[in-house]
């Protein structure tokens, strides 16, 4: 059984002790060189940026248009009653800080578009795809497409949610994967579904980071309704209209 995160052992005073002994003092200084973009402040960007910004990585880019209103409050923690009618990328830059005063937080307030994503994923090392719309998704996955950098994809509806990592030119892309665009609709969020998925999420990008096998060329369904999970192959699709182009290689899926 796991031993628990009690006191009875002082393994050390740093801040990320207990990580660098999985990854090293190496992992730990990637960490602290790495930009994540890191696109939606909302139910999945605050797990995912919350426990990106515990782990150290040294700067963080926070993408949204929105402001923060009273039913986004069950499952965004980065924001609270007090930040209604604010931009969600100013609260979530705020509580960021907070946890970690050793970081840099960007905070960008911007709705992404075909005319802005390259300048904003720019200079990224990882791309957190924490969106919840599919148009503006798949302008992201192309711009990562494009510009070779690693995607962390997730969604939620309810109880159900769903995550994948996308390595340009080695695993398949969003648009393999999700070819057609779903029926527009308003979808139930709960708190803990976009928790689960917002945490793998922030895993992928530390393992792509510090060296770690990663959710490539498979798609990850979690069933919270039933605490179950099933993971499927995700195939790249050789006609793919973003990435078929792309030299295909039988090169390990890992960084």
């Amino acid at each position: 059984m796991p031993a628990g995160d009690g006191n009875q052992e002082q393994v050390s005073e740093g801040r990320y002790a207990r990580q660098e002994m999985i990854f090293g003092a190496a992992g730990q200084e990637a960490l602290a060189a790495a930009t994540v973009v890191i696109a939606g402040a909302g139910g999945l960007g605050s797990p995912a940026a919350t426990y990106l910004a515990a782990a150290g990585v040294g700067r963080l880019v926070l993408v949204d248009f929105d402001t923060v209103a009273l039913s986004n409050l069950n499952r965004q923690f980065l924001h609270g009653d007090a930040d209604i009618g604010t931009p969600k990328v100013a609260s979530a830059a705020r509580r960021l800080r907070a946890l970690n005063r050793e970081i840099e937080v960007v905070p960008v307030g911007a709705k992404i578009t075909e005319e802005n994503v390259a300048a904003i994923v720019q200079g990224a090392d990882a791309v957190v795809d924490a969106l919840d719309s599919f148009a503006p998704r798949m302008v992201l996955n192309e711009a990562a497409v494009k510009g070779r950098i690693p995607l962390m994809h997730g969604a939620i509806s309810g109880f159900y949610g769903q995550a994948t990592t996308v390595l340009p030119g080695k695993s398949a892309c969003l648009r393999c994967i999700f070819p057609s665009e779903p029926p527009k609709e308003t979808f139930p969020a709960l708190g803990p579904t976009a928790g689960v998925i917002g945490s793998i999420q922030a895993g992928e990008v530390i393992k792509y980071l510090t060296g770690g096998p990663l959710l490539t060329g498979r798609l990850l369904l979690w069933n919270g309704a039933e605490a179950s999970c099933d993971v499927l192959p995700a195939p790249r699709d050789p006609a793919c209209p973003v990435c078929g182009h792309l030299p295909v290689t039988t090169e390990e899926t890992s960084r």
